[in-house]
């Protein structure tokens, strides 16, 4: 009796542990929650050609690579030119979206062409300065949601008037300084996704 009396706790001890450690590895495991884009394959396939052009002609800024970044910036003048901006036809309905977002492709295209034309990383890291306003206006626009879009600020930047450019991390990398002052800036604004 008395090793009854022993082992209904130890019983009981065991199967409350043991519910509790399948719930607590439960809790530990993260819900990955699936993002569905409310905008259509294509028009996001072609809108991430063109934030990749847009991130290499950043990095190569960062490196002070003029080659990389007259690479970048011909690869972001064919990707704009390509974005599949009539599959925003459902969610235009006042017929202001397109014409908007065609006005900041046109302007992205003309200040990447400005940039291949500067001879010197100074003045592309100016002209790029135009592209990140222009794009993170795009973004807003076209509501893009495939991923998340920050907008960091350097307040240093050509001779402290400050300048923004568009990152998918929230890590600074400084296009304006490069190494000088690589971590030169903060997070100013990011589109939300819904």
């Amino acid at each position: 009796m008395k090793k009854l009396l022993y082992f209904i706790p130890v019983l009981l001890v065991m199967a409350c542990g043991g519910n509790k450690s399948r719930n607590d590895k439960a809790a530990e495991t993260p819900v990955e929650e699936k993002k569905v884009s409310v905008l259509s394959n294509a028009f996001n396939s072609s809108f991430e050609k063109v934030l990749a052009s847009y991130y290499s002609l950043r990095d190569a800024l960062v490196a002070g690579d003029t080659t990389q970044a007259n690479a970048a910036s011909s690869s972001l003048i064919a990707a704009v030119g390509e974005v599949k901006l009539d599959e925003l036809k459902s969610a235009d309905t006042a017929n202001i979206i397109i014409p908007t977002a065609k006005t900041y492709t046109d302007g992205i295209a003309s200040e990447s062409k400005g940039l291949l034309g500067e001879p010197d990383i100074e003045q592309k890291r100016k002209a790029f300065q135009m592209i990140s306003t222009g794009l993170f206006d795009l973004v807003r626009t076209v509501r893009y949601d495939k991923q998340k879009v920050y907008m960091l600020h350097c307040p240093m930047a050509f001779n402290n008037a400050g300048a923004d450019w568009l990152s998918n991390t929230t890590e600074i990398k400084n296009p304006y300084f490069g190494s000088k002052m690589l971590t030169c800036g903060s997070v100013a604004d990011s589109v939300v996704l819904k």
